[in-house]
């Protein structure tokens, strides 16, 4: 009962040689995670310190009451996605609202799984079939890897509410890319397949993390200048500019009339009345923070356009005047903010830059109704398929270690983990496959290497943050890439079509429909279950069923499907696949009918029931209908191989004396025998004679 409260206790007694290799396994593990949680929280639209703040607290918990003593919980790839896709419509990447709305989500997918695996409702992952998961999964890695395309060319994204449509225009933006930047990305991915191709055991991430901060501090990777709008020489360049200026002015003015309206709106429920006009407020002030958010993008797209040189006057002053032709290797400075009343210009490439120290302190999550509702779809999506995620990697790593695995049981140690998490700035957290994957690999013995793996991250948010200022976001965006880019696997999809081309249909759908309606990702996930479910309650609808033959060697098989001659004129008999219930009763009754009227002079049909499961109301009285019905026509009905459940359903409703206990018969070879005796064949009656 302890253990099942508490499941770490199964970890103790602590024995020597486990220790020691908990402890190996967890510094191997943190040099991996912390490198790959900034990562994540990049991919998240959150500054790198949350990717951080992930991986501490909420590792702890997941490993001390999660199930698996391998799977190792933090940030991941898919979720990060998600969970900027879910945000990006409420609020601009890295504002304070932003980063609450994250949180809240965090709070809400944990509060779903814990109730998930409290009432064990694990099975519900079943509703995602195999072709689902593979489609979701291709697609969402493509998107991924193609959503950091920018950052490897130092371009700015368009948020729409189209992803194809935003990538569209980053390689449109090709021509003006920046040469350091795209050397620094590609650097790093062949760095990173180099390393894990010759040197598996070395910590690759890490180690592109170290080289690429160095080389960024050693050449000046940055470059920022901030100037005022009388040294922008170009006055299009410089309206441009003050438009952003001006938009964004404008757009906090909105959010600040959206917390007075609230607030007003807020105190009259508290009355019991609708004051329609606030509603009418609140309605119009989204729209206009909706209008604003998408011009900004857009203007912020056509600024970076303008490239700037700099130019010193006699007097020793600075000017940027517009430069109509440059290349890779040309000197400009572009639009990059704004700042204290200047523009902030930038003349290199990204870095990390200031990371806060200290460990994150307790703030509870900011509750709002309406925004809870509107995340609660997309909640619900991020909880199942980061359940998937983390039941897949357990039960492979379990596979090869003979580990018993219980679902609901990490579920609750998944929920936890968000809900403390979601309290400590933590956003969504799942199971990674990486990061689990190399503790089983270097011999992790107990769910304590985890919590060594978050004392890691402890000591590099408390002393080693300032070591990470001039760490380059393409290097960052190309662990990630390195990362997802892994997971697509099209062979897989190849092969479910050949399987079942209706699982291979489902597969294509699910991966289309998720590209074409990215970022919103939960729906593609939508769309491919919705497929999923209705194609088996066509195949449940309209089971296959088919009149018996005889082969060469006399066993029975369809006779259409084997080309057989059927056993007899004088009667039918008839194969049903599936159990009887109200979604096939109609179309049994029309298989019945098919077959007898293939055979017109038959006085007797028999139906093979092995594979009837099943037998509801439905089913019953349509059995009972037919009976009637094809004894009035002078058929008799006769079943065979009824599962004993079946039977005994049938006995209950007084079936068995409709159709009569002498037509009802354990198995079809005794069925057969006294049929052939009923109606024996003429011509061997002829021939004995």
């Amino acid at each position: 009962m302890l253990t099942k409260i508490f499941p770490f206790l199964r970890w103790f007694p602590l024995q020597r040689d486990n220790l020691r290799a908990d402890l190996i396994a967890g510094i191997t593990v943190a040099m991996i995670l912390v490198p790959q949680s900034m990562a994540y929280a990049t991919l998240a639209g959150l500054p790198v310190v949350y990717g951080l703040y992930a991986s501490f607290l909420p590792v702890i918990v997941a490993s001390m009451w999660g199930a698996s003593r391998f799977l190792h919980t933090g940030p991941v790839a898919l979720l990060s996605l998600m969970s900027a896709a879910a945000i990006e419509p409420l609020a601009s990447r890295g504002s304070e609202e932003f980063i609450a709305f994250s949180l809240l989500l965090a709070l809400m997918v944990g509060v779903l799984r814990l109730a998930l695996g409290l009432f064990r409702m694990g099975v519900l992952i079943n509703l995602a079939s195999h072709p689902v998961i593979l489609g979701f999964t291709n697609a969402a890695a493509l998107i991924i890897g193609l959503s950091l395309v920018n950052s490897f060319i130092n371009v700015p994204m368009p948020r729409s509410d189209t992803f194809l449509l935003d990538l569209w225009q980053v390689a449109e933006q090709l021509p003006i890319a920046h040469l350091p930047t795209l050397l620094f990305g590609l650097g790093t991915l062949a760095a990173l397949h180099w390393l894990r191709s010759h040197f598996p055991k070395l910590p690759g991430v890490l180690l592109v993390v170290i080289i690429g901060t160095v080389i960024s501090a050693l050449t000046g990777f940055e470059k920022t200048a901030y100037v005022t709008p009388a040294q922008i020489t170009d006055p299009v360049a410089r309206a441009a500019f003050e438009a952003i200026v001006s938009n964004q002015a404008d757009l906090r003015q909105v959010k600040d009339a959206q917390k007075v309206v609230s607030e007003k709106l807020k105190e009259q429920k508290k009355t019991g009345k609708r004051d329609y006009n606030l509603e009418a407020e609140v309605m119009r002030l989204r729209g206009e923070e909706s209008s604003l958010k998408h011009s900004l993008y857009r203007e912020q797209v056509e600024a970076y356009q303008f490239a700037l040189t700099q130019t010193t006057q006699p007097d020793g002053s600075l000017l940027f005047t517009t430069s109509e032709k440059t290349g890779w290797f040309d000197p400009v400075w572009r639009w990059s903010g704004f700042d204290d009343g200047k523009f902030k210009l930038s003349g290199g490439g990204k870095v990390v830059g200031t990371i806060p120290s200290g460990v994150p302190g307790f703030s509870v999550p900011h509750f709002d109704l309406g925004i809870m509702s509107g995340l609660f779809a997309t909640a619900f999506i991020m909880a199942m398929i980061g359940f998937m995620e983390a039941t897949s990697i357990s039960r492979a790593l379990a596979a090869k270690t003979r580990e018993k695995l219980d679902p609901n049981q990490e579920l609750i140690g998944q929920g936890l983990a968000n809900i403390v998490g979601s309290f400590f700035s933590s956003y969504v957290v799942s199971g990674s496959f990486s990061r689990s994957a190399v503790a089983a690999r270097v011999g992790a013995r107990t769910g304590l290497y985890a919590i060594i793996s978050a004392m890691g991250v402890l000591l590099v948010m408390l002393f080693l943050t300032q070591y990470l200022y001039h760490l380059p976001q393409p290097v960052l965006a190309a662990i990630v890439m390195s990362a997802v880019f892994s997971l697509i696997d099209f062979g897989s999809m190849v092969h479910a079509w050949r399987v079942r081309r209706a699982d291979g249909i489902v597969g294509v759908v699910t991966f289309i429909t998720t590209l074409v309606m990215a970022p919103q990702l939960a729906d593609g996930v939508l769309v491919g279950v919705a497929m999923t479910v209705l194609l088996f309650l066509a195949g449940t609808m309209a089971p296959r069923s088919e009149v018996m033959g005889r082969t060469a060697d006399g066993v029975l098989a369809g006779a259409v499907s084997h080309d057989l001659a059927p056993i007899s004129e004088d009667y039918v008999v008839l194969r049903f696949d599936a159990s009887l219930v109200f979604i096939n009763a109609a179309h049994f009754e029309q298989a019945v009918l098919k077959a007898l009227s293939q055979f017109p002079d038959a006085k007797a049909l028999l139906v093979i029931g092995n594979s009837i499961n099943r037998v509801d109301a439905t089913g019953e009285e349509k059995l009972r209908a037919l009976t009637k019905d094809l004894k009035a026509a002078g058929v008799t009905l006769m079943l065979a191989g009824l599962k004993k459940p079946v039977r005994e359903a049938l006995d209950r409703a007084g079936l068995d004396k409709v159709i009569g206990v002498e037509n009802v018969f354990t198995n079809k070879e005794i069925a057969l025998r006294t049929l052939a005796a009923r109606y024996p064949d003429p011509e061997e009656i002829q021939y004995v004679a």
